[in-house]
């Protein structure tokens, strides 16, 4: 039976990527050729052969690296990282071509035009990503998804989606997996209807036309069902989604390996040693000593700016704990009177933090110049010395007090440990202040399952927008 065919929405965005990767490469060779090479030099064969190799050979990388998936388009990092892993192998395998034939010729192909087309088409897409995260946001572009499971799982689903409407996924109807014990079911979850149970999935999608069936953990689900499940849908045009029973653990720790024809999910332990995390180890000191030397002249203002407006000193130092539970002193701007940590008790009464989190939205001992610089995390700049002194990294958890890690329970909360916590993360880029306990926990331990360092780059360059938006900062 042949493939239904992509939502016509999806396929246009497939083209228009598909276009921006084809623009970058010939505005880049063409750039290239006129600025490097004069038309003699073009009338070479040589020259010429490579300037029409280098984008067809692109183009065919990218197709290899399934650059143009549906799956991957508009939403997570996997898009760029193909992007980049296509662009890459092109410029090693044309590199040592040249080398092994001795020729110079198309350095300045593979390495200008390459590189300039790899920049052109990221930031291609991602402007392209852009304009159709702010269209889903107004409600335009998303898939319709039926969500089967027991309630607690359906409920999760739905505030998370609900929560992340860029990613273009929008709960419309629940079938529950099983009826009440009176034999019925409640009228909605959360403001979504139920319009049935697990056995009308396949009469719903078709009467519908949803184009995704979302399958979460509940008791009555075998493999047998979902298999049967899997056949009936086809035709219809709806994706499976089948959520395992995992934490959120996703990317290069998780693989299917086949067991005697049995395909299982393959969930490898984390690794927090070896060449990658050398690497991140030695970009983090790099960048932060270069973020320093850029940014000097405005640490040295602020730093004035806060020894000015209120009595003490301009740097506030607190003992933090970091790996595997060692401390360190964080540095930041001191944004509080200076006996503020002597009046905690007084407020404690008006906690508004969740958790083992202690936070006040409008917090008395804030300073004046503190508001400003919190608002736009300023104040956390001088943490780029931990992050030199190998005490923290540019991404990671939120770096907890002592008092906070004496109050962790077991379910799991130590494991943020496992990384040296970070100048930024996911908790920056994801609500800050304004998240619950729960999700921030949550979100500290996704970032540890799942690190790579194409996590980092994206979170890294998100975290530029939080910042400017100032979201949950106080």
């Amino acid at each position: 039976m042949p493939a239904p065919p992509r939502p016509s929405w999806e396929s246009r965005y497939g083209r228009v990527a598909l276009g921006i990767d084809m623009a970058s490469l010939l505005a880049a060779d063409v750039f290239v050729s006129a600025v490097y090479h004069d038309v003699s030099v073009l009338d070479l064969r040589a020259n010429l052969a490579v300037a029409l190799a280098v984008p067809l050979l692109a183009l065919f990388a990218l197709a290899l690296n399934h650059a143009w998936d549906p799956r991957i388009l508009g939403c997570g990092p996997e898009e760029f990282r193909r992007v980049a892993t296509a662009y890459v192998t092109v410029i090693a395998v044309m590199a040592v071509v040249g080398y092994a034939v001795e020729t110079a010729g198309g350095h300045s192909w593979v390495f200008g035009a390459l590189p300039l087309a790899a920049a052109g088409s990221v930031v291609g897409r991602y402007l392209l990503r852009k304009w159709l995260h702010r269209r889903r946001r107004s409600g335009a572009y998303l898939r319709s998804v039926v969500a089967a499971g027991d309630e607690a799982a359906v409920r999760d689903l739905i505030h998370r989606t609900r929560g992340a409407s860029h990613t273009g996924w929008n709960v419309e109807a629940v079938c529950l997996a099983g009826a009440a014990p009176s034999g019925e079911l409640p009228l909605d979850v959360d403001g979504v209807p139920i319009v049935g149970t697990e056995r009308d999935i396949v009469g719903i999608v078709a009467l519908r036309g949803f184009d995704a069936v979302a399958i979460l953990p509940s008791i009555g689900w075998s493999q047998s069902r979902t298999q049967r499940l899997a056949w009936d849908l086809e035709g219809t045009g709806a994706d499976l989604l089948i959520a395992p029973a995992l934490m959120d653990i996703v990317g290069p720790r998780l693989h299917i390996s086949p067991v005697a024809g049995t395909p299982l999910l393959q969930l490898s332990a984390p690794r927090f040693t070896g060449p990658a995390w050398v690497v991140k180890s030695v970009l983090d000191r790099v960048l932060a000593l270069a973020l320093l030397v850029a940014m000097s002249p405005l640490l040295i203002a602020v730093g004035c700016a806060v020894r000015l407006t209120s009595p003490g000193p301009a740097f506030y130092r607190q003992t933090r704990v970091g790996r595997a539970g060692t401390t360190f002193e964080m540095i930041k701007f001191r944004s509080m009177v200076r006996d503020a940590d002597t009046r905690l008790a007084e407020f404690s009464s008006v906690n508004e933090g969740s958790g083992v989190l202690f936070k006040i939205k409008d917090d008395p001992r804030v300073t004046r110049v503190g508001h400003f610089i919190r608002r736009y995390s300023i104040d956390e700049l001088p943490q780029l010395l931990n992050v030199v002194a190998g005490h923290m990294s540019l991404v990671g958890p939120r770096p907890p007090l002592i008092a906070e890690v004496e109050k962790y329970d077991d379910g799991g909360v130590r494991r943020r440990m496992l990384v040296k916590p970070g100048l930024t993360g996911l908790w920056q880029i994801s609500g800050r202040s304004d998240l619950s306990w729960e999700e921030s926990v949550r979100i500290d331990l996704r970032y540890v399952e799942n690190w790579s360092m194409t996590l980092d780059i994206m979170i890294l360059w998100k975290t530029a927008g939080a910042v400017l938006r100032s979201d949950g900062a106080y």
